[in-house]
């Protein structure tokens, strides 16, 4: 008997999540369901429910840096993303390691920069060191940025309450040194759809999507950016994964449901065949 081809693999260096709705969880979910086998680098590891994140504590930098290259080396990364960094310490481990690893805009494996800098509780995530270690170091480094629009603000200064204002903020962003950037507009909820902008320095793309009536959509900004990574890995240019992304995470929240006293997460069983 024959063995089995490998599946193309991805990479997510990103925080745990005890909820399961977010961070790493709701990464390898997403990379399972689009196909594609889930490594890891945890960065931190937070105590947190749907009432919020009540403590954490943070992987030393080294460890980090060292689970890149370890799956790097040996099993081979065909697109990667972040996701909680945590500090500027693990920021400049990460960095350092990606580059070893080949993984960034202008390297051989694509490299996704979800700027996760508080909880959907708004907690923050790191302090401002981090924040400019995120700017200064990743940023550069990305194939694609794909913030929402409290990461524009935090990353910007520019608060965006209109889709015009989404593209502007592109621009400013795609200044800081990503290839692309793709402006999420999950929390623009003045706008009945749900449109989110990807631009390349010449070009806007629009990905529309229908805004559903659900308060549940923890996760949706790590899956629509995992599922992005899914698609790079696949070997889809930015472009097409972009909108994979998009379709992807419109069916999340479409298929949402409730679990705690507050925010339950997005889904990701959509993509499961019914059990007989």
């Amino acid at each position: 008997m024959s063995e089995n081809p490998s599946p193309p693999s991805a990479l997510t260096i990103a925080g745990s999540d005890s909820g399961g709705a977010a961070g790493l969880q709701a990464d390898l979910r997403t990379f399972l369901t689009c196909g594609v086998h889930g490594l890891v680098a945890v960065t931190a590891v937070t105590v947190q429910n749907t009432l919020g994140v009540h403590d954490r504590t943070d992987i030393p930098a080294r460890i980090v840096a060292g689970q890149i290259e370890a799956v790097a080396a040996d099993m081979g990364v065909n697109a990667a993303k972040t996701g909680m960094l945590a500090s500027a310490e693990i920021i400049h481990a990460v960095a350092a390691a990606c580059d070893k690893a080949e993984i960034g805009r202008d390297r051989k494996v694509p490299f996704v920069v979800d700027p996760v800098a508080a909880s959907m509780h708004g907690h923050p995530l790191f302090d401002e060191d981090g924040l400019v270690a995120l700017r200064d170091e990743l940023l550069p480094r990305a194939t694609v940025l794909t913030p929402n629009l409290d990461e524009v603000r935090l990353l910007t200064g520019m608060t965006v309450t209109t889709r015009e204002q989404m593209h502007q903020a592109a621009v400013v962003l795609h200044r800081l040194g990503p290839k692309y950037v793709l402006v999420k507009s999950g929390h623009l909820v003045s706008d009945p759809e749900c449109v989110d902008v990807l631009f390349d320095g010449s070009t806007f793309v629009e990905l529309p999507g229908e805004r559903f009536a659900t308060q549940h959509t923890h996760g949706a900004g790590d899956t629509m950016a995992s599922a992005l990574t899914a698609g790079l890995a696949k070997g889809m240019s930015v472009v097409e994964a972009a909108r994979y992304g998009k379709w992807f995470v419109s069916h999340a929240v479409e298929n949402a449901y409730p679990m705690g006293a507050k925010v339950g997460p997005v889904s990701a069983f959509w993509r499961l065949a019914p059990e007989h």
